[in-house]
């Protein structure tokens, strides 16, 4: 009942917020105005934040990329000690992904002796033995040695990473324990099915590990960007692509905040320790960094490796199919809201870690999550809103003033969309994937459109799994479709 209740705050708060400029213009429509002023001021902090510390993120990836990490790897004493297991969970996915991921894994400039391969899968796809049996027959050299496992599916976990990837977590643990190596050298990258990692992963990761003190308590994250379908997707799941790649470049360099998604890494011997994911969640990669920080406090912390992984959005092949597919997407994100529930739990079962420490990972969790459905409503809509409910603050100077003062800061916002292209462009020059001098004024004009892809491909489905938390309901997994 308690959890119930932790995990409702901020869903709740979500609510409140939205619907504050609506019953709160009745009685002080001054102070919604000072609110809406104050909001969007941040979010125009926001937005030029994210800007700089993307460009601060593709600087270094300039930098690092001349590096060859692995002539200064190979001449370390203990380099054969340190393998590497990669892990690929997948279900129901298409043959040709699988093989163009195994493919760039192979393409490592790091021998392939200290390579090991997972391959995840859930025991309920059918006719999935045969699948796994051939890739490991075609790839078979190309590892020290190639793992196939095969879930099942218990009725108290959740579908999704997080119980695969415990499952397969035991058995390669098993292993490690038969030939009794030191689960402290061991590496494991969780890799998305989809994802291309770059050709220096593995040795940039060896790297960092060897020369990093505290190497026990460390997750390692490279961005993963969705450019690798990106001209055969719609406008509007374009749009997303190129936001959410942003983002997570700018979320590189965010330092103490920075948090793993998707594709990451880290030792065996960590997640030996918590037991590995737990296995009733859903959104698994900010779930396994809490579970670590509640159990090892700020010794707990994602270093950013400045190297780009690259990855599909999502397509469906047909356009509604597609849209239907990444609003299901991005509301299993927006799932990730039930960590704040999960750490506030956590808050209080934990009293060797320091209590402000661990609230303020909780007002970070909180802050992204709430943002993440409400932005729409207030930035769009709320300033129109304490006139036409309370028509004696309309003859105010300031209920005069505030749309027009809401519209002049957004404007202001709208100018960092400038860069945000700039650096678009080259990004995906980085991955191959360049722009055609015709598709130039659509990469443009495309932003004109930004609100509504906000509305119905971002804060909707988060809306919809805040709404869904608070009202005790489940989220059914969904695989994310991309042909």
């Amino acid at each position: 009942m308690v959890y119930k209740l932790y995990n409702g705050i901020v869903p709740l708060t979500t609510w409140l917020i939205i619907t504050f400029p609506l019953w709160m213009s009745f009685f002080r429509p001054a102070l919604v105005a000072y609110f809406i002023i104050a909001f969007n001021l941040y979010f125009f902090y926001k937005s030029f934040n994210t800007g700089y510390l993307a460009g601060v993120s593709f600087l270094k990836i300039e930098k690092i990329n001349k590096i060859n990490f692995y002539k200064k790897i190979k001449n370390y004493k203990k380099i054969n000690e340190i393998k590497h297991f990669v892990f690929i969970p997948n279900y129901k996915e298409p043959l040709h992904k699988l093989e163009k991921t195994i493919d760039c894994i192979i393409d490592n400039n790091y021998h392939k002796t200290n390579l090991y391969l997972v391959l995840a899968f859930e025991k309920r796809e059918k006719e999935i033995i045969k699948k796994g049996n051939f890739l490991k027959k075609k790839y078979g050299k190309n590892f020290a040695q190639i793992f196939t496992t095969y879930h099942p599916l218990k009725e108290t976990e959740a579908a999704g990473k997080a119980s695969n990837q415990t499952y397969a977590a035991k058995i390669i643990d098993q292993y490690l324990e038969k030939n009794g190596w030191d689960r402290k050298k061991i590496l494991i990258t969780i890799c998305d099915a989809d994802s291309l990692l770059p050709k220096n992963y593995f040795a940039y990761l060896t790297y960092k590990f060897i020369n990093d003190k505290n190497n026990l308590y460390h997750f390692y994250w490279a961005p993963v960007l969705l450019y690798n379908n990106f001209w055969q997707l719609p406008i509007f799941v374009r749009m997303q692509a190129t936001l959410s790649s942003v983002v997570r470049l700018a979320f590189l360099s965010s330092g103490e905040n920075l948090i793993q998604i998707s594709t990451y890494s880290t030792n065996f011997w960590l997640l030996k320790q918590i037991n590995f994911w737990d296995v009733d969640v859903i959104p698994e990669d900010w779930h396994i960094y809490l579970q670590a920080f509640f159990k090892f406090g700020d010794k707990i912390k994602t270093i950013p490796l400045f190297t780009i992984i690259n990855s599909d959005a999502v397509y469906s092949g047909k356009l509604l199919k597609t849209l239907v597919n990444r609003y299901e997407q991005e509301k299993r994100w927006a799932w990730g809201v039930s960590d704040v529930g999960y750490s506030l739990k956590r808050l209080f079962e934990t009293p060797h870690i320091n209590f402000f420490t661990k609230l303020k990972k909780i007002i970070f969790l909180a802050e992204n999550h709430l943002l993440w459905p409400i932005s729409f409503f207030i930035l769009t809509l709320s300033a129109s809103i304490p006139p036409l409910v309370n028509p004696v603050f309309k003859r105010t100077v300031l209920g005069f003033l505030l749309p027009k003062t809401s519209a002049f800061i957004l404007t202001l916002a709208t100018l960092v969309l400038i860069f945000y292209i700039i650096l678009d462009i080259n990004l995906r020059k980085k991955v191959n994937k360049k722009t055609p001098v015709g598709a130039l004024p659509i990469l443009i004009i495309q932003w004109y459109i930004l609100p509504v892809v906000s509305f119905f491909l971002s804060s909707l489905p988060a809306l919809q799994a805040h709404t869904q938390i608070l009202l005790g309901k489940k989220l059914k997994y969904k695989v994310t479709e991309k042909v």
